[in-house]
C-alpha cells in the first residue's frame, strides 16, 4: 500500500477541434497553455498535442489530436454501446468560495451543468446517498468528456474514520481495505 502516494499526476483525452478544446479549459478553468506541438513533430507522435496547466508543474492536462482520424459528435449509440472509456475527471477548488465562484461562472459562460451542484454524502445531511463527501458539479467539455468540479472531500485518518473538510470526524463510515 502507499506504492503511488506521490499521487496521480495528469491525464490526456482525445479531442476532436485541438483550438476549441484549449479556449474551453483556459476560459472555464483557466488553465494556461504550456506547449503545444503539431502532429508528427516528433516521429514517433502522429498527434497533436497541447500541453496545459493549472499551477507551476510543466502540465496538468494534455490534449491529443489526431488528424488522420474523422471525428463525429456523441449520440445516444455511442452512450450505449462502444469500446469503455472513462466516466469523469475531477478538478479540485481549494475550498467552498472558490467552488462557488467556478459555479458561478461556469453558468455565466452557459456550460451546461449535467448534474449537480450535489452533495456527495451517505452520512451529511445535505448529503444525496452518493460517496466522496464531497460537494460537486458535472460539466462536459466540447467532445463530451464528463469533468468534475468538488470542494471539501473528506480525507481518511489512519484508522479508516472519514475526516471532514473542517477536520471534524464524521460519524459512521469507516474506510476497510477489502
Amino acid at each position: 500500500m502507499g506504492e503511488i502516494r506521490a499521487g496521480f499526476h495528469h491525464i490526456a483525452i482525445e479531442v476532436s477541434d485541438m483550438d476549441r478544446s484549449i479556449a474551453f479549459y483556459r476560459e472555464l478553468l483557466g488553465m494556461r497553455l504550456t506547449e503545444r506541438h503539431e502532429a508528427g513533430e516528433v516521429p514517433a507522435i502522429p498527434f497533436a498535442l497541447a500541453f496545459l496547466r493549472s499551477g507551476a508543474d510543466h502540465h496538468d492536462l494534455v490534449l491529443a489530436h489526431d488528424p488522420r482520424k474523422r471525428y463525429h459528435t456523441r449520440t445516444d449509440d455511442d452512450v450505449r454501446e462502444g469500446p469503455a472509456g472513462f466516466h469523469h475527471f475531477a478538478f479540485r477548488c481549494a475550498n467552498r468560495e472558490a467552488w462557488l465562484a467556478k459555479l458561478r461562472k461556469t453558468r455565466a459562460m452557459g456550460v451546461e451543468i449535467v448534474r449537480g451542484p450535489v452533495v456527495h454524502s451517505a452520512w451529511q445531511p445535505r448529503g444525496e446517498g452518493s460517496w466522496g463527501e464531497s460537494e460537486s458539479f458535472y460539466v462536459l467539455d466540447p467532445d463530451g468528456h464528463r469533468l468534475e468540479m468538488f470542494c471539501d472531500m473528506a480525507t481518511i485518518a489512519d484508522d479508516g474514520r472519514y475526516v471532514d473538510a473542517s477536520g471534524e470526524s464524521i460519524e459512521g463510515p469507516i474506510a476497510e481495505e477489502i
